[in-house]
């Protein structure tokens, strides 16, 4: 699934409280203009083999199916243990995983109930590429 690309891609992301352009990886990195002073960003890694994106302590993960021959990805469960919630977890593997998705030009069916109502309708710019029956002849 070639994992290892999305995790290296960065996003750039300008901040209005900052001089200059940051770019957000996917690795340990500060970001700021996230309120008092900054946010670490986790490091997110791909397993392949248990099909989920994780925080390098695999203690928090995003899960998900391939579905119709390798180019869907459908997101089923989303979990952050209780100790880590509060820091974005969620969404960093959100974007995580839809990075994954768009740059290997895969649909996403939002399973997971965090990513349809809560990460979704934040984040409508990654509305694009969810899965659509509109769309099946096309994949």
């Amino acid at each position: 699934m070639y994992c290892n690309d999305a995790i290296s891609s960065s996003v750039k992301k300008k901040t209005p409280n900052t001089r200059r352009s940051e770019t957000k990886m996917m690795a340990s990195t500060t970001i700021s203009g996230t309120g008092s002073g900054g946010a670490e960003v986790p490091k997110i890694v791909c397993n392949e083999t248990q099909h989920r994106f994780e925080t390098e302590d695999k203690k928090a993960y995003i899960e998900y199916v391939m579905r119709d021959n390798g180019k869907v990805m459908d997101i089923v469960h989303t979990f952050v243990p209780s100790s880590k919630r509060g820091l974005g977890l969620a969404s960093h593997l959100c974007v995580t995983a839809f990075n994954h998705a768009k740059s290997h030009s895969l649909s996403v069916i939002p399973t997971c109930s965090y990513v349809s109502d809560t990460f979704l309708p934040k984040n409508p710019t990654w509305n694009s590429l969810l899965y659509s029956e509109d769309l099946k002849s096309n994949i």
